[in-house]
């Protein structure tokens, strides 16, 4: 008996491999929408940022021990260890974990009520990283250079991401690290000149790495998703550059990429091609004021207002309750956290920290923080229930309402504001975006490094030599 294939393939006729090869082998500075480069910039800063927050964690500490055990041949930076230099797919695992390891990296916004709002990809760390990396190895690389990879990556990863079917991360895929693959290798693709049938093999190897599971989110594995979609993307860059051949429609046909991780694609959605409308401008990116979940931001700061607004002090509280959609409460699924990594998926957490520091930040975000006394009993004050009213809205935005009771029988309310800070519609101004890459490096390099990497990050498209992004990085953070 023949072997059928229980996933859908792409319409007859469509080739997206070839379609997606073209682009990243085709686009050039001059095209990229001065949109597109404003925003990109701003993702770009947000993300070096990220790099310093991540480099003292754990998760990316354990990482460099091991990358420095094992070294090799130096061709970029190790971050947070000076001058010294491990193999490129090495230093991009360690950069992309280290800019996911807080979970405060951007997502990609989807207006299409089939996908579940928010459950799309981070997308600027996985090509981010594989810029920085490779514009180390290879150099001679300037900034427009540079910046026309991040972002010719950046649309390889989104357009991919939107243009699969929901199935994809409803099935516990995690998008970051699977389509992320695809956005790291089509910017080293883009900076190493990769052309023709190396592109495409360089697509299929990619398609073969990309890997990453829900259910470690909460984990140390969560972040190292990113980092391997930054490593198997300059990876697979590298082997096709070498010859290392591959199904040139690896992303097409009945075991292609689309089908097979997928469920199948939109065909609709397909007409929009690659770089013809791009998806940092339109339907736009989500800068996180919050690192966590961009699916617990709305409850967030409408629980923030509800304690601003009426003077609300810890001991005040009796209750909480958060009504929200199976949206936000499947993923969002740690009742109580004993460790940062799981309060970034807890309701109860994000809100306990607000209610007790009016914040939720870094230092909130941290195990000392979230294992004391008064967190955790907080924490157990709140609670989360499935709305069926709010069910029935649907999943196109991220709706959830709050009802705070405090002693005394006195009860504070309301619903959360769905234009919510950070995403398009209500996007963090320059200044707050400063105020956050202040936030991340805060602890970690001093102010006056601070002001460089602020400066050197909005001259991006500027610089004589991409090299010096991650010296910055790695004279500071160290």
């Amino acid at each position: 008996m023949a072997e059928q294939n229980p996933f859908a393939p792409l319409p007859s006729g469509m080739k997206v491999t070839a379609e997606a090869a073209a682009f990243v082998e085709n686009v050039t500075f001059d095209k990229i929408p001065a949109e597109a480069l404003r925003i990109g910039t701003r993702c770009l800063l947000d993300g070096l940022g990220l790099f310093v927050a991540g480099s003292e964690e754990r998760t990316v500490q354990l990482l460099v021990e091991e990358a420095e055990e094992i070294g090799g041949r130096p061709d970029a930076l190790l971050l947070s260890r000076g001058n010294v230099k491990v193999p490129a797919p090495m230093a991009a695992r360690i950069l992309g974990t280290a800019g996911h390891a807080h979970d405060w990296d951007d997502s990609q916004v989807s207006i299409d009520p089939a996908h579940v709002y928010g459950l799309l990809t981070h997308p600027t760390i996985p090509p981010l990283s594989s810029a920085l990396v490779m514009a180390q190895k290879l150099g001679g690389v300037d900034g427009k250079t540079f910046m026309l990879a991040f972002l010719t990556g950046f649309e390889v990863e989104c357009k991919i991401s939107e243009w699969m079917l929901p199935q994809h991360y409803l099935r516990g895929f995690h998008t970051s690290g699977t389509v992320g693959t695809f956005g790291a290798f089509a910017a080293a693709a883009k900076l190493l000149g990769l052309k023709g049938e190396q592109l495409r093999s360089g697509f299929g190897i990619a398609a073969s790495f990309a890997a990453g599971i829900r259910c470690n989110f909460g984990t140390m594995t969560k972040p190292l998703h990113v980092g391997r979609a930054a490593e198997n993307g300059v990876t697979a860059a590298l082997l096709a550059a070498r010859g290392f051949t591959a199904d040139p429609d690896a992303l097409d046909g009945p075991w292609g990429y689309f089908a097979v991780q997928g469920g199948g694609v939109s065909a609709e959605k397909i007409s929009q091609g690659f770089g013809k409308t791009w998806t940092i401008v339109e339907p736009g990116v989500s800068i996180k004021p919050y690192p966590c979940g961009v699916l617990t931001h709305p409850t967030i700061d409408l629980m923030l207002k509800l304690v601003s607004e009426n003077n609300v002090k810890p001991d005040d509280i009796e209750s909480v309750k958060v009504y929200a959609g199976s949206n936000i409460l499947n993923p969002i699924r740690y009742p109580i956290a004993a460790n940062h990594l799981q309060a970034k998926f807890s309701l109860p957490a994000a809100l306990a920290m607000i209610a007790l520091n009016r914040k939720a930040g870094k230092t909130e975000f941290s195990d000392p923080f979230v294992a004391a006394v008064p967190m955790q009993d907080m924490q157990r004050k709140i609670t989360t229930e499935l709305d069926p009213e709010i069910e029935k809205m649907g999943f196109d935005k991220m709706r959830s309402r709050i009802a705070i009771k405090l002693k005394g029988g006195k009860q504070v309310e309301g619903w959360a504001d769905e234009r919510y800070r950070g995403g398009p519609d209500n996007p963090l101004s320059d200044g707050e975006l400063e105020g956050k890459v202040r936030s991340c490096c805060e602890g970690v390099m001093s102010e006056i490094g601070q002001a460089t990497l602020i400066n050197t990050g909005w001259a991006v498209s500027k610089l004589a030599d991409a090299r010096d992004l991650m010296r910055l990085l790695n004279g500071a953070v160290q």
